[in-house]
């Protein structure tokens, strides 16, 4: 039988496989959110290549992958390709416009059954039904509002034409952004977050915002790892540069 002397040095050397990226501390609030979003958009006019480089880094530390194309159109090669290796068909996206693309027709063209989640409010009957194509979906598409650097993150917000089931129910989720959604710290993410919510009429300010870290991850006390159990098995990433 294990003592707690025993079970916690286990946990002890469990945690010791991986030691901090960065020291915590605290980061002042911005009395000016727009000024300081402002700031950062100016910084990563210049070092959005060194934050994408360390984003990719940092995601693919995390099993997720990475993927970089030229054009939005390009897109739905990407992920039909995986869909024939993963033996998947059904697929679900944002809209066009929350997406900044309409790619269902490249989607379509790659043998993939895609239906868009609409911008406009539904009855009860058709909510129902998106949520079971939600359910039953294989693949989601979603856009990302950040992507962080240091960490490896994808940032959603949610809203009409974006619902964070899409992110979070199909085995395979894949977002796309570019490089306007790149930031290279958490506290320049917070200086963003701040910045969506000053305005409350803001599209951005009050929805769920859902940080992906990874693909879904569970452990029993054993510190058995398990993939896919609360969320997908895999994350991808796709940076169009346009």
């Amino acid at each position: 039988m294990t003592t707690r002397a025993e079970f916690m040095e286990r946990v002890r050397r469990e945690m010791a496989r991986t030691r901090g990226l960065f020291p915590a501390r605290v980061a002042e609030r911005p009395a000016d959110p727009m000024t300081a979003a402002e700031l950062v958009r100016r910084q990563l006019a210049e070092r959005w290549p060194q934050a994408l480089e360390r984003f990719r880094q940092e995601f693919e530390r995390l099993s997720g992958v990475f993927h970089a194309v030229a054009s939005p159109s390009e897109v739905p090669a990407v992920v039909g390709r995986i869909a024939r290796e993963r033996s998947a068909r059904r697929l679900i996206t944002w809209s066009a416009s929350a997406l900044g693309a309409d790619l269902g027709e490249g989607f379509r063209g790659e043998g993939l059954d895609a239906v868009a989640m609409p911008d406009d409010p539904v009855d009860e009957a058709a909510a129902r039904e998106l949520r079971a194509i939600n359910a039953a979906a294989e693949i989601g598409i979603t856009g990302a509002d950040l992507a962080i650097g240091e960490t490896g993150t994808l940032v959603l917000v949610s809203g009409r034409g974006r619902p964070r089931s899409t992110s979070l129910l199909p085995e395979y989720h894949f977002a796309v952004f570019d490089r306007r959604a790149l930031v290279e710290t958490l506290e320049q993410a917070g200086v963003m977050l701040e910045a969506w919510h000053a305005d409350p009429a803001d599209p951005m300010s009050g929805g769920v915002i859902n940080f992906i870290t990874g693909p879904s991850r569970t452990a029993d006390i054993e510190l058995t790892l398990t993939r896919g159990v609360h969320g997908p098995r895999e994350v991808h990433a796709i940076f169009v540069s346009r």
